[in-house]
């Protein structure tokens, strides 16, 4: 396994960073000022970008893992690698998320805990309605975990 990380040609996995932010238009904001990365296990398995945020901030703006791959540790590990890189750069990790209680509990137990919340962010930002686990998403939480 080996995570790489992508200055160019960033867009050839569109397809996988739109499973975890489904407007194409929303990843355009953050995808070139970003840091990208592809976890590679005998293929790609996951991807996330990274931006930062000033203030010894960096926020995980998209982690995608291949469907096929998901809940077998592949988020985990990318988020772990993840700390490891940005830890003495940022102090403050921080991601945002539809309230949706299977993906703030993954963020819970990769350490993160919660922040704060943005009201109506989908609903206000996104040309349709979102939908996770059967949940409409309305509200973003955020959630943060502090780098060494």
């Amino acid at each position: 396994m080996k995570i790489i990380q992508l200055t160019e040609n960033k867009k050839q996995y569109i397809d996988l960073l739109l499973l975890a932010d489904e407007q194409e238009s929303m990843i355009d904001h953050y995808l070139e000022r970003g840091d990208m990365f592809v976890l590679d296990d005998n293929g790609i398995k996951a991807v996330c970008v990274v931006t930062d945020e000033k203030n010894g901030i960096c926020e995980l703006k998209n982690i995608a893992v291949t469907p096929e791959f998901q809940r077998k540790g592949y988020g985990k590990r990318l988020i772990n690698y993840l700390v490891t890189h940005y830890s003495g750069k940022y102090s403050r990790m921080i991601v945002g998320t539809g309230d949706v209680p299977g993906t703030v509990g993954f963020y819970t137990s990769c350490g993160f805990e919660y922040s704060h919340r943005i009201e109506n962010f989908f609903t206000d930002n996104y040309d349709h309605q979102m939908l996770e686990d059967g949940v409409i998403l309305k509200d973003m939480v955020y959630l943060k975990r502090q780098l060494m």
